[in-house]
């Protein structure tokens, strides 16, 4: 997912949508379920994680499976062609495989945002729609630690996406015979080592939550999952404040490569929650099941 960020943020978006729905139908499935979307996949398949509520929250009044309700910010339309999505709330909450395939129901007018255009993200009608498949029982989207413990996913899609802004920039400068200038390569050197430093905790957050080495408690995969994501944000928004230094004014020209690869990223580091996600690695990190020095290990 990195390697895709580092030349196409929004196609990384979409694999992380795609790897983790295939994740979430292996977790809590039944074989065959899981047997299915292996199959769809083999043919060509791709999958989407939808959890962002219209302001009618999709819900599943009958018992037929016929749904209600909209999802936003979808991203994918016309080509995810089944979604994960969350349907209810609170503790009753549960994950539905559905087909998001007619076009009549998907709205991308509704994705204002400046930057992430290439991801066809919109809102999506369920009115009338039906579940296709039940994934788990009740209550399993929200179980640690594949919930906040996946997000090193994104934190891995955005260290990918920074060191791809630095390559272009690098490259611009270049081009401009600029390059060799003390200030541009101090600048983008630091920005370049925050950035690796930080994929170092990308890949001992990913080997946490897949359980590789000893087995750690759920709240402490969270914690670094959770700070990670938060560590790979700061490395983001210092290299585009670097390149837009080391760039200049050309950088916000609307044909610019640096310029457009920046908004994408501006775009995908605001993820839901940041607070409460500093909060919970903080309690975790500072006061929880191991002191802060046993995490040099």
């Amino acid at each position: 997912m990195a390697l895709v960020a580092t030349v196409n943020l929004s196609a990384a978006r979409l694999l992380e949508g795609h790897v983790n729905a295939v994740r979430l139908v292996e977790l809590y499935g039944t074989a065959r379920q899981f047997s299915r979307v292996r199959s769809g996949i083999a043919a060509g398949t791709l999958l989407g994680v939808w959890g962002a509520d219209s302001e009618r929250p999709v819900q599943c009044p009958a018992e037929d499976g016929t749904l209600v309700g909209a999802k936003s910010r979808a991203s994918g339309l016309g080509d995810v062609s089944h979604a994960l999505i969350s349907v209810g709330s609170g503790e009753s909450i549960r994950l539905a495989l559905v087909d998001v395939g007619d076009a009549s129901r998907q709205d991308p007018s509704t994705w204002k945002m400046l930057g992430m255009r290439a991801t066809r993200s919109g809102d999506y009608d369920f009115d009338g729609a039906r579940v296709a498949e039940w994934i788990g029982p009740p209550g399993v989207y929200f179980k640690e630690p594949h919930f906040i413990g996946g997000v090193w996913r994104i934190a891995a899609i955005q260290a990918g996406a920074t060191i791809g802004l630095l390559q272009a920039a690098a490259a611009d400068l270049e081009r401009r015979g600029r390059f060799e200038a003390e200030a541009q390569i101090a600048r983008l050197t630091t920005a370049s080592l925050d950035t690796l430093a930080a994929w170092e905790l990308v890949l001992r957050a990913a080997r946490m939550v897949r359980g590789n080495g000893q087995p750690e408690p759920s709240e402490a995969i969270v914690a670094l999952s959770a700070g990670t994501r938060l560590q790979t944000e700061r490395c983001a928004q210092s290299a585009i404040a670097a390149v837009e230094q080391s760039i200049g004014l050309v950088h916000f020209d609307a044909r610019s490569d640096t310029g457009r690869i920046a908004r994408d990223l501006a775009i995908y580091l605001r993820q839901a929650a940041r607070d409460a996600l500093l909060q919970r690695a903080g309690r975790e990190l500072l006061n929880g099941t191991r002191p802060l020095s046993g995490w040099l290990r």
